[in-house]
């Protein structure tokens, strides 16, 4: 059977069994029998094969049990798998939840916003019913007041106009959408903050309810109310154990004792989850309020100190203001979903119902109820020796770093005692010594509990698994979904994905390669799409009629590096004439008869040249 096939199988026996169950006068959700659909099908004594295909009187044995299973309204089991469907539903973590509540937002006002984003008003009567969907989108967007209330859209008009007037409607239909987005929503915190600062000073604020009040009063009250709660749940689950842990004639079978026992402590489990969020939402709020006055108080000095004040220096306080009024209304309805969803759980308890309390006096008479606190509390000779069980890796608070923060396997509970005492929930005492086996910790009880847990951890952790199959609520309750492949938290899980899903082994392996075993030969330009090749040739066609033109106007002038390249001069000579020199007679004329003489003679003393 293929995987398409087998999925439709488990639709239609989904389907059969909810109308079944419709018929006998009981609506259950698709996820409560899908999850009691595995459950009957991992519990052994069922005898149902996950790696052979559903015969047709396997299919009708599945739904006969299932419907028994969901009919049995008495049963704790049955109640406690109620209980943890209805929590995985509705609890949502603290920042799921005002994430969540974000994007409800935005998807409300989509609508508003697209309407003004994408309007192209010209008239006169058509602008200023864009103003009126901004003042509504603003309205709406801030959650101060009703937007059908007059005198809530009068003072919010008032406020826009005095940031935002109805003569800017035509610059901001120039933007593009995106910063039309942004611009309504900067218009809506500023708005908002306009309007709160006007209430704190008794000027305006019309519609707009006091949550700092309201919140100072609910938290504290819910707060003790669910300590109240959790304190009670806390006594009849120690009531429970020590009825458990005595043998003794009771007029309730010790299973249905242990089922109501299940019952009580997730009960706990989820009280407990609740109350550290509204705590944690308390100290939220209180900082919240300290910040919002601080900015209150600045901003009322500036006002008020000066005749005029530049839009940037209130504007921000105005912003601040509204996104910490927001946070105050995101814890508002955080408190309000915690409180539903506690409010919610009660409907699913059993175990008060189980025995009355004359009847649980009575059987507790001469009995020690110990709290979990007295079980924690261990002497000297109860903690483990390393050195009797060297050969197991053992943690202690004292000696272990950030030993808070370790993830205690079955949520705390000792596996010993779940095991031996046929599942009996007693709470570990991390003191004793908290046992490493294979990256998970497990606390016990008692030493003694720890040392045989130890000598066969991996026998004692198959059969909780075991012990898990025939009492499916423990699943979630000890948070066993790891060793259950075909087993999916309620929250994931889809009515209409495979139910009969074998665990899926893994294992680590490695392989080696050759770095190189073969020259690279990479052509860059190589193209296997015959449209990018056609692009390319495309591009080159075009590229012959194109013309690179250059302007240069003032404005582009000197913006831009220019470089250009020179040769320098260099040394050179050149020769045009040369020097030469002969040797020839210098002439000699001697001349006589100067000094007084008759006779005047010319005498030629010049030597030959060939001498």
């Amino acid at each position: 059977m293929s995987s398409t096939q087998a999925e439709g199988v488990i639709r239609n026996i989904i389907r059969e069994i909810a109308r079944t169950c419709l018929s006998r006068g009981q609506t259950l959700s698709e996820t409560l029998i899908a999850f009691m659909v595995k459950a009957v099908v991992l519990d052994p004594r069922n005898h149902f094969n996950v790696d052979r295909t559903l015969t047709k009187q396997d299919v009708q044995k599945l739904i006969e049990l299932c419907v028994d299973r969901l009919m049995d309204q008495t049963s704790p089991t049955l109640n406690t798998i109620k209980m943890q469907v209805y929590f995985d539903m509705n609890y949502t973590s603290r920042r799921e939840f005002l994430g969540m509540q974000q994007k409800v937002l935005q998807s409300r006002l989509l609508s508003l916003s697209r309407e003004i984003t994408d309007s192209r008003a010209k008239t006169r009567e058509d602008l200023k019913n864009l103003y009126g969907k901004i003042v509504s989108y603003v309205i709406q967007r801030s959650n101060l007041g009703s937007a059908t209330d007059i005198n809530t859209v009068r003072e919010t008009t008032a406020a826009l106009q005095s940031v935002f007037p109805q003569a800017q409607l035509a610059t901001f239909m120039s933007l593009l959408k995106q910063d039309k987005e942004q611009q309504l929503s900067e218009l809506a915190l500023i708005v908002s903050g306009i309007r709160l600062f006007n209430k704190d000073s008794r000027k305006g604020g019309e519609g707009i309810q006091n949550l700092p009040a309201a919140l100072n009063e609910t938290l504290p009250a819910a707060a003790a109310d669910i300590e109240s709660e959790l304190a009670r749940c806390e006594r009849l689950a120690w009531q429970y154990t020590a009825l458990l842990e005595k043998i003794c004639e009771c007029p309730v079978h010790p299973d249905l004792l242990k089922q109501a026992l299940y019952n009580t402590r997730q009960h706990e489990a989820f009280l407990r989850l609740i109350l550290a969020d509204i705590i944690q939402s308390a100290k939220e709020v209180t900082q919240l309020q300290s910040d919002l006055k601080t900015r209150m108080t600045l901003l009322k000095d500036t006002v008020h100190t000066k005749t005029t004040v530049p839009t940037s220096h209130v504007f921000p306080n105005f912003t601040a203001l509204a996104s910490l009024w927001a946070g105050l209304e995101g814890e508002m309805l955080l408190l309000s979903m915690l409180t539903n969803v506690a409010s919610g759980l009660r409907t699913f308890l059993s175990a008060e119902s189980l025995l009355s309390r004359d009847q649980l006096e009575l059987l507790l008479h001469g009995l020690q109820v110990r709290t979990d606190v007295d079980r924690c509390s261990v002497a000297a000779e109860e903690r483990v020796v390393e050195s009797e069980m060297s050969s197991c890796e053992w943690c202690f608070p004292e000696s272990t770093a950030h030993f808070e923060d370790v993830l205690l396997q079955y949520k705390g509970f000792c596996g010993f005692t779940l095991v031996k005492n046929n599942g009996l929930l007693l709470p570990g005492n991390p003191k004793v010594g908290v046992l490493k086996h294979k990256e998970k910790y497990y606390t016990f009880s008692s030493r003694s509990a720890a040392y045989e847990f130890a000598s066969k951890a991996d026998e004692f952790i198959a059969a909780a698994v075991e012990m898990a199959k025939r009492q499916p609520e423990l699943i979630q309750l000890l948070q066993l979904h790891q060793e259950f492949a075909s087993v999916t938290p309620y929250s994931e899980m889809q009515s209409g994905e495979k139910l009969l899903v074998k665990t899926i082994c893994k294992s680590d392996a490695s392989m080696q390669t050759e770095t190189h075993p073969l020259e690279t030969n990479i052509v860059k330009s190589y193209e296997w799409n015959e449209w990018e090749l056609r692009r390319k040739a495309i591009k080159l066609a075009n590229l012959r009629n194109k013309v690179t033109h250059s302007v240069q106007t003032h404005s582009s002038h000197m913006r831009r590096h220019n470089s250009t390249q020179t040769f320098l001069p260099k040394d050179a000579a050149s020769q045009t004439k040369r020097d030469g020199e002969s040797n020839v007679p210098k002439p000699q004329v001697y001349l006589s008869g100067l000094r007084g003489g008759t006779n005047t003679m010319k005498l030629d003393l010049t030597r030959a040249v060939d001498e």
